[in-house]
């Protein structure tokens, strides 16, 4: 239950800031929620070696690699959904930071206090 509800809170934030930042489009919030899927599925395989590959490079800029990394799989995942259209690397970096921080807030708010 609980990652459901983590993954529609993941959709609702995603779905609000496109509403908000004019680089990120979704054609609806079915999207957003193909997209929160799509975003799991890229965190749980992709990202974990990306991050080894990029160690080196996020030690050296302390961390803010981490960051373009994020941004990265933001834009893999618009390659793989037909409805969402991100305008450019920079959209996708200010998105995914955007992303991180709200729904990490969001979700704190709704975790169970167990």
């Amino acid at each position: 239950m609980n990652l459901i509800v983590r993954l529609l809170v993941t959709a609702v934030v995603a779905f609000l800031l496109t509403k908000v930042l004019p680089g990120v489009h979704f054609e609806g919030f079915a999207t957003a929620i193909i997209f929160a899927i799509v975003l799991g599925v890229l965190n749980l395989v992709v990202k974990p070696i990306l991050s080894l590959f990029g160690l080196p490079l996020t030690i050296l800029t302390l961390g803010f690699f981490a960051l373009v990394i994020n941004a990265a799989i933001v834009l893999i995942a618009d390659y793989f959904i037909d409805g969402m259209v991100v305008d450019g690397f920079w959209w996708a970096f200010v998105f995914s930071i955007l992303l991180s921080i709200i729904t990490s807030l969001a979700n704190s708010m709704f975790s169970d206090k167990d």
